[in-house]
């Protein structure tokens, strides 16, 4: 019997070095703020399982932040710790349920159909915009162009107030 998804799921994307950890992080404190249970998914892509890199390092700053589980999945390899050969992100939130989160946000998978923040470094990284589905905003490094700015909700990476507040507001709406 599977179990269904009863909670939020709010994805953090964006290329290597973008702050994707930092913002989860943020996320994470904000939620627990309001005194949900959270949960996290840090996706290793660059293949094979995690090592004790900064994959794992990640998934500690999570669960430092407040996160009630975290974990950190690559190359069929949960660090839960977990096996199994198919450990697919609606795998893994399914797995997740067992803990009851209200929110489970994610950092990275970027091709899964989760709400998106999508976290932008450069004028290169906006190729993501085109790539990617279900984004609901545009956290950047850089001034955009006003043609991305119509068509999402812009933030620059400064504004933590401004993007924390809109992203908290969205995972409540979606509860």
């Amino acid at each position: 019997m599977a179990l269904v998804a009863c909670c939020t799921v709010l994805q953090v994307v964006g290329f290597q070095n973008s702050g994707k950890t930092t913002l989860v992080e943020k996320l994470i404190k904000r939620a627990k703020q309001f005194n949900l249970c959270v949960g996290s998914i840090k996706h290793h892509g660059h293949g094979g399982p995690p090592d004790s890199s900064s994959e794992l390092k990640d998934s500690h700053r999570h669960q430092q932040a407040g996160a009630n589980v975290a974990g950190v999945e690559g190359g069929g390899i949960l660090q839960l710790t977990a096996d199994s050969k198919d450990w697919s992100l609606k795998k893994l939130i399914d797995f997740y349920q067992f803990f009851s989160p209200d929110v489970i946000f994610v950092e990275g998978y970027k091709k899964e159909p989760y709400p998106k923040a999508v976290l932008i470094r450069s004028e290169e990284d906006l190729v993501l915009l085109s790539s990617l589905t279900n984004i609901i905003c545009v956290i950047s490094h850089v001034p955009l162009k006003k043609e991305v700015q119509r068509a999402y909700p812009i933030f620059h990476l400064q504004e933590d107030e401004h993007y924390l507040n809109f992203l908290l507001k969205e995972v409540g709406e979606r509860r």
